[in-house]
C-alpha cells in the first residue's frame, strides 16, 4: 500500500489544527501566519490562495518561498523514510489566521512539490476554510 499524505490548510481562529483520522495521532503542523497576509489588501480580500494574483503577490514574498524552502528541507526526509518504511499515512498541516490565502497556497505549492518529487504517493488535499464554500475564489 504506497504511502498517502493528507496535506491540509486551515485556520487557526475558525476550526483550528486538523485532527488527525489515521490514528499516528498527528503529523507536520506549519505556521503560516509571519508572512505577509494579503487579506489586509482590498484586492486580495475575496481571493484565495489558488488565485492567480493571489499566488503572485505570494511568490514575489521571500519570506513564503524562504518558508517553502525549509518546510520541504523538513518534510522531504521523513517523506523518503516513510517510503522506506512502508508506512501507509503522514499528515501535513499549514495554517493561517483565516484559513483562505497563505495556508491555502503554501499547501497548494506543496502538493505540487510532493507530486514532482514523488509520484508513487498518494496526497489528500483538503482546504478547511475554502472547502466549505465560504464563497472565496475558485
Amino acid at each position: 500500500m504506497p504511502l498517502t499524505i493528507n496535506l491540509n490548510s486551515f485556520s487557526y481562529k475558525k476550526e483550528g489544527i486538523p485532527s488527525d483520522n489515521s490514528g499516528n495521532g498527528g503529523g507536520f503542523v506549519f505556521d503560516c501566519r509571519f508572512i505577509y497576509n494579503p487579506g489586509r489588501e482590498e484586492e486580495f480580500k475575496k481571493l484565495t490562495g489558488r488565485d492567480e494574483k493571489v499566488i503572485r503577490f505570494l511568490n514575489s514574498q521571500k519570506e513564503m518561498k524562504d518558508f517553502l524552502i525549509n518546510v520541504f528541507k523538513i518534510t522531504d526526509p521523513a517523506i523518503e523514510n516513510y517510503i522506506e518504511r512502508s508506512f501507509t499515512d503522514l499528515m501535513i498541516s499549514f495554517g493561517c489566521t483565516g484559513g483562505q490565502h497563505r495556508s491555502v497556497y503554501a499547501a497548494e505549492q506543496t502538493l505540487k512539490h510532493i507530486n514532482e518529487k514523488y509520484p508513487n504517493v498518494k496526497v489528500i488535499l483538503n482546504h478547511a476554510v475554502i472547502g466549505k464554500g465560504f464563497g472565496f475564489g475558485k
